[in-house]
């Protein structure tokens, strides 16, 4: 039986990153043409602000985050995209916290595949993004 870290983050956090990365993400991607031309609120691929709303909601989010929160953040990204399992927890962790910096949220939210590497992570810790959001 493997034991399992502790987080300094709340699995409900990062569901909340990994949801509105996905958003973010989805919307910015959008179909690539522009609406309708001279209207001041329509966006490329998009009508409206959805994904800048969106991905400044989540820059907010990560900087709001305490410091330890940041690191794990960072660090389950890490063992999400395959640069450890959770034996090395604590060495991603240490590299993570060395890391670390002022520049976390662009650092994250220009990480591609940033929720498929969270969500993987989470699943290493036995949480499912698809029993976060029944809870909704």
């Amino acid at each position: 039986m493997r034991v399992i870290p502790n987080l300094s983050i709340s699995p409900e956090k990062v569901f909340f990153v990994i949801s509105k990365s996905r958003r973010s993400d989805s919307e910015a991607a959008g179909n690539g043409v522009i609406l309708e031309s001279g209207d001041d609120d329509m966006s490329f691929g998009r009508g409206g602000r959805g994904a800048t709303t969106d991905r400044a909601e989540l820059v907010g989010f990560i900087r709001d985050l305490n410091i330890d929160e940041q690191i794990d953040l960072v660090a389950l990204t890490w063992l999400g995209r395959g640069d450890g399992d959770l034996s090395d927890w604590r060495e991603l962790r240490a590299q993570a916290a060395q890391a670390h910096n002022q520049r976390t949220a662009s650092y994250l939210i220009g990480t591609p595949m940033l929720a498929d590497y969270l969500e993987e992570a989470m699943a290493q810790f036995g949480k499912s993004f698809e029993e976060f959001e029944e809870q909704l």
